[in-house]
């Protein structure tokens, strides 16, 4: 991928710090770095997803999620003793249990509410939650919007 420089823009907008970061972010990336382990992102809902990793192999003690400042962050390590002696000779390893660490970038107002494994599938699912200050809000036209001002004439 062609790396961009952005720093001119820096001078000429206001706000779009965060932008230019994750863009930044995404193109300093190495492509083959982001292949394992494979997910998938699911919209369940108006406002609702859930992002879905293949972690076969990997327990629930193997596995840690994060977030922070609107970065989620998976981690998976499998957990092995040294006095754990394989029982086996393996003859073709194609389930790969290698140390991973993936990130995904949230928007605004989204949150984590719950994570399950099943079957080898990590399931964390998501919500977006708009404060009730920043919704769209329907204003009623009226006709009395800006009635004018009645002064009572005092008749003596």
């Amino acid at each position: 991928m062609r790396q961009y420089d952005l720093s001119p823009l820096y001078r000429s907008t206001v706000g779009f710090d965060r932008l230019f970061t994750i863009l930044d972010q995404m193109s300093g990336v190495d492509a083959s770095a982001q292949t394992y382990p494979p997910y998938n992102i699911e919209r369940t809902g108006e406002n609702a997803y859930r992002i879905s990793v293949a972690v076969a192999g990997f327990s629930e003690d193997d596995l840690s999620i994060e977030t922070r400042e609107n970065v989620l962050l998976i981690r998976g390590a499998r957990k092995t003793d040294a006095s754990e002696t394989p029982k086996t000779e393996v003859l073709y390893q194609g389930i790969a249990a290698r140390a991973f660490e993936r990130r995904f970038q949230l928007a605004d107002h989204v949150q984590v509410t719950g994570a399950a494994l099943e079957h080898g599938l990590l399931h964390v699912d998501l919500v977006r939650e708009i404060p009730e200050a920043q919704k769209p809000r329907q204003i009623a036209i009226g006709t009395n919007a800006r009635a004018p001002k009645v002064v009572e004439s005092k008749v003596a």
